[in-house]
């Protein structure tokens, strides 16, 4: 492995790559989806191929069981499209301030969606069957921010008052939300 820079990892000496650099395999077999929420996310970047460094793209395998969800999340520094590769999946995002339109679709194997840099979006498999995915991201490391991980599960936790206070829920609720994450 190259080494980290605060941009990325440094490219190899040319006299060293070779073809397994840009080559991958495995991403036809089903993940183990034994996630609570039913979904497995196989990212690719340049730490699995290495030939992908500086080229400003990544891409993942979405797997879900029947009824799983890839949650609530947003991408800071890469816009996404997905392609159903097997199953059903009902996707959406929503705009930012002011609107907070929700754009959402249900798409059959072979439709694609996009979701634009830095908006909250998710996708989830409606059916009684796996669905399956293919993601691909225009940033060489997009970042993924899980809402629930990070709103319920920080360390230290926010303030229970001040989440009370945002989603004016009542404290218990969040302090169960809390206790989950």
């Amino acid at each position: 492995m190259a080494s980290l820079t605060a941009s990325g990892a440094v490219c190899k000496d040319l006299k060293l790559v070779h073809e397994n650099d840009f080559f991958y395999t495995g991403l036809h077999k089903p993940e183990n989806i034994s996630s609570p929420l039913g979904s497995k996310v196989t990212l690719l970047n340049a730490q699995h191929i290495p030939g992908l460094n500086s080229l400003g793209i990544s891409f993942a395998r979405i797997d879900f069981r029947p009824g799983g969800i890839n949650p609530l999340h947003l991408h800071p520094r890469g816009s996404e499209i997905l392609t159903v590769i097997e199953g059903t999946l009902e996707v959406g995002f929503v705009t930012s301030s002011p609107e907070y339109r929700l754009f959402t679709k249900v798409l059959q194997k072979g439709d694609v969606f996009v979701f634009p840099i830095g908006l909250v979006h998710y996708q989830k498999n409606p059916m009684k069957v796996p669905a399956v995915a293919y993601a691909s991201l225009n940033s060489q490391n997009p970042g993924s921010v899980q809402l629930a991980n990070t709103v319920f599960g920080s360390t230290p936790e926010i303030n229970t008052d001040i989440l009370v206070e945002v989603f004016q829920l009542d404290k218990k609720v969040i302090s169960h939300g809390q206790m989950k994450f």
